[in-house]
C-alpha cells in the first residue's frame, strides 16, 4: 500500500512542483527574451516568445551608453563588504547570545527581533540624518556601513548556534583556549552551512539595493547597477531593450552563488529553522 501511495502523492506533486516553477521562472525568460529583440518588436500583438530575428546589439548599446563596469564593481564590492561584515557580526552577536549567559540577554535579543518588524522605510530618515551627520553622504562608507548587520542575521546565526553542543566548547575552554580562538578555531567552522544561508540573503539584498543609494549617493563614480538600470528609463522614452540586456547581466551573479551554495543554503535554513 505504501508504494502505490506514494506514486500517487507524486502525480499531484510534481505536476505541481512544475507550475509553480514554470511560473516563477516566465518572468526571466522574459526578460531574456526582451533583451535579444528590438525596440519595435518588443510588444507586438500576439506577443513573440521567441526572439525573430536574434539581435545581440542590445548588450554592447547598453554597455557603451552608460559606465556599467564601474556600476557592475561597485555593486559587487559594496555587496561582498556588506556580506562579509554581516557574516562576521552576526555570528560574533549570535555565538554571545547563544553559549553566555548574562542578564538581560532574552529582553536584548527580542529588541533584535523587533528590528526585522521596521522596513528600511521606517528608519530611512534618521539613518540619512546620522550619515549625514557623519559626512558619508556620496562615500563608500555610507552606502556599506548601516548595513553590516541586521537582526535577521543575528537571529538565524543564533538559532543555528543552538545545534552546536555546549560540551565542544566548555571542553576547549577547559584546556585553555580563549573565546576568540573557540570562535574562530571551533564554531565557525561548524557553521558553514548557516554563513551559506546568510551569505546569500545578504549578498542579494545587498546587490539588489536601489532606495538607499538612490537617496545618498550624487556622484556617477558611485552609482551602483540598480541606479544605472533606472538611467535607461526616463522622460524621453524607455530603451527596453538595453535595460533587459542590463537587467540580464544583474541576475547572473546572484544565480552563480545560489548554485554554487544552493545545498549548503538549503541544509542551513532547514537546521536554524528547527531550533527552538
Amino acid at each position: 500500500m505504501g508504494r502505490p501511495m506514494r506514486h500517487r502523492g507524486a502525480l499531484v506533486t510534481y505536476p505541481l512542483l512544475f507550475a509553480v516553477a514554470f511560473v516563477g521562472l516566465l518572468p526571466y525568460y522574459w526578460m531574456l527574451s526582451c533583451s535579444l529583440k528590438t525596440n519595435d518588436n518588443m510588444f507586438l500583438v500576439p506577443l513573440q516568445w521567441i526572439p525573430n530575428p536574434v539581435n545581440w546589439n542590445a548588450y554592447g548599446d547598453a554597455w557603451r551608453a552608460q559606465d556599467f563596469t564601474r556600476y557592475f564593481l561597485n555593486s559587487g564590492g559594496i555587496a561582498v563588504a556588506i556580506t562579509a561584515g554581516n557574516l562576521l557580526l552576526a555570528s560574533l552577536a549570535g555565538y554571545s547570545l547563544c553559549k553566555f549567559r548574562y542578564f538581560g540577554r532574552g529582553a536584548l535579543f527580542l529588541m533584535i527581533l523587533s528590528t526585522m518588524m521596521l522596513p528600511l522605510e521606517v528608519t530611512m530618515v534618521p539613518l540619512f540624518l546620522i550619515v549625514k551627520t557623519l559626512d558619508w553622504p556620496n562615500t563608500y562608507e555610507g552606502l556599506i556601513v548601516p548595513f553590516l548587520v541586521d537582526g535577521f542575521g543575528v537571529f538565524l546565526m543564533r538559532q543555528y548556534l543552538k545545534s552546536i553542543p555546549n560540551e565542544l566548547i566548555e571542553a576547549a575552554r577547559i584546556d585553555g583556549a580563549s573565546e576568540l580562538r573557540i570562535f574562530f578555531q571551533i564554531v565557525m567552522p561548524l557553521c558553514k552551512p548557516a554563513l551559506a544561508a546568510l551569505g546569500v540573503f545578504t549578498f542579494r539584498e545587498a546587490w539588489d539595493m536601489y532606495i538607499w543609494p538612490l537617496i545618498i549617493v550624487t556622484k556617477d563614480s558611485l552609482r551602483t547597477l540598480p541606479l544605472g538600470i533606472s538611467l535607461f528609463m526616463s522622460s524621453f522614452g524607455t530603451a527596453w531593450d538595453q535595460l533587459m540586456a542590463v537587467a540580464t547581466i544583474g541576475t547572473l551573479p546572484m544565480i552563480l552563488l545560489f548554485f554554487f551554495l544552493q545545498r549548503s543554503f538549503i541544509q542551513g535554513i532547514a537546521i536554524s529553522g528547527l531550533k527552538e
